[in-house]
């Protein structure tokens, strides 16, 4: 079977030390990861966080020099690589691999190119292991997190109730489903950051505005709250600057979506 694995698969594999423990990372199963030949597209942002392989490595057929997909504007393409780098460290900690190029990421003058910068210092000052810390204590903990970065919860209280089974009828209406052995719902903030990465990065078919649908009904009346939260979380520290980048990204995001079309 290793024989029919393309080079970027066999090097996560690899990297991880085997297909069980890369399934583990992930969370899903290892017969699912056992019956790839190469990464899929959905699945190439958990890859990358999981192993720090670079994703132009992982799928060069998806991702050209910018690092993304096909015939993309420069605005939607720097709009999905936002969304791929919140949902990547959403989803979990990152490894050392993800630690060091997210050490080396530059700003420019901008609120959000300061806050770019205030997480390549973060991730420079961290270890593995603290940060490793600071996610289970984030969004973990014995029992539960100190946040729950979930649609229903920030709505309503609770989880999985109505704003979940909306989200998963209009996920529907686009052809997207959830994930085999993932056992997130599908209103975790990271995975919303994800489908919109895939959304402003063409690799969903989808109808046009159907980016902006989904963040108006199902991102912005929540996820702008969650990223504050997480900036003043008492567990955080280099999570303060990734709810930093998300509240910022979200109101250029919305203040963007606002505009006539």
């Amino acid at each position: 079977m290793a024989g029919m694995r393309d080079q970027g698969l066999q090097q996560a594999i690899d990297i991880v030390g085997g297909v069980s423990e890369l399934a583990r990372r992930i969370g899903i199963s290892q017969p699912s990861v056992s019956n790839w030949d190469r990464v899929p597209a959905e699945r190439v942002i958990s890859v990358e966080a999981a192993t720090g392989l670079d994703r132009m490595l992982l799928r060069p057929d998806l991702y050209g020099a910018s690092g993304m997909a096909g015939d993309v504007d420069e605005i939607d393409s720097a709009r999905a690589q936002e969304y791929a780098l919140l949902a990547a460290l959403l989803m979990r900690a990152p490894g050392a691999e993800l630690l060091q190029r997210l050490a080396t990421l530059r700003g420019d003058a901008t609120p959000l190119g300061a806050a770019h910068i205030a997480l390549a210092e973060a991730a420079s000052r961290t270890s593995v292991e603290r940060v490793e810390r600071e996610f289970f204590d984030l969004f973990i903990g014995l029992g539960r997190g100190e946040l729950l970065p979930y649609g229903s919860y920030y709505l309503t209280g609770f989880l999985h109730e109505r704003p979940l089974a909306r989200l998963r009828e209009d996920l529907g209406k686009l052809g997207i489903e959830r994930a085999e052995g993932n056992a997130e719902p599908e209103d975790h903030a990271a995975i919303l950051c994800e489908i919109m990465a895939c959304l402003a990065g063409g690799r969903f078919p989808a109808p046009a505005g159907a980016g902006r649908e989904l963040f108006e009904k199902h991102l912005d009346p929540w996820i702008g709250r969650f990223f504050a939260d997480l900036e003043r979380a008492e567990a955080a520290d280099f999570y303060r600057t990734v709810g930093t980048i998300g509240r910022i990204f979200i109101d250029i995001e919305r203040e963007a979506f606002a505009l006539p079309s």
